[in-house]
């Protein structure tokens, strides 16, 4: 484990590759699985704003589920706050492009502007999992090993892109350029040796 400003970062995060081939996978993360996407109770009400330009992109059925949950559950289990699936397991905020490829609703009407928020971090993040404990003060990161994302551990490896570079979007928006740049000079070091 590596400690970087009160995150402790698995290795596997720096030294695994992976990059998402939906083409072979589908977004099969959006509807595998028992809970919905992690949330915190932030995310969940900035993303709750947005519902009704968010509910535009959704069937039927997920705007019903939508307007029934307002797109969180308490997943006791879990001890979390996700985004409600339906009963097949698909998420609420889940739709397909016309080639069968899931998509988050959330993160198509953030990239066309029409809603400030985009795609919880949880998703942004992943294959990456933060676990927090706040009595201690620290998270830790660990990479989210799921036999669904082999085609993605494939191409990463094709592709010779460590998971950290992969997300390195979401790790900026999460814990800011400075980290992103602080994990990229421990990698660079463990290199070089």
């Amino acid at each position: 484990m590596i400690f970087i400003d009160n995150v402790l970062v698995s290795e596997e995060i720096l030294s695994n590759k992976f990059v998402c081939n939906l083409n072979a996978c589908k977004g099969a993360c959006c509807w595998e699985g028992d809970y919905g996407a992690p949330l915190s109770d932030e995310e969940a009400n900035e993303i709750k704003k947005y519902n009704h330009i968010i509910s535009k992109r959704l069937s039927p059925e997920a705007q019903t589920l939508l307007e029934s949950t307002e797109g969180f559950t308490y997943y006791k289990d879990a001890e979390q706050l996700g985004t409600s699936l339906h009963p097949d397991g698909k998420c609420v905020y889940l739709n397909f492009n016309e080639i069968g490829i899931a998509q988050c609703a959330i993160e198509q009407a953030h990239k066309n502007g029409e809603i400030p928020v985009n795609k919880p971090i949880s998703c942004h993040l992943y294959p990456i999992r933060v676990s927090k404990n706040e009595n201690l003060g620290f998270e830790a990161w660990n990479y989210d090993e799921w036999d669904i994302c082999s085609a993605a551990c494939d191409l990463g490896e094709e592709l010779k892109v460590p998971i950290y570079q992969f997300v390195k979007d979401a790790i900026i928006r999460y814990k800011g350029h400075d980290f992103y740049e602080g994990l990229d000079d421990i990698k660079q070091n463990i290199s070089t040796k």
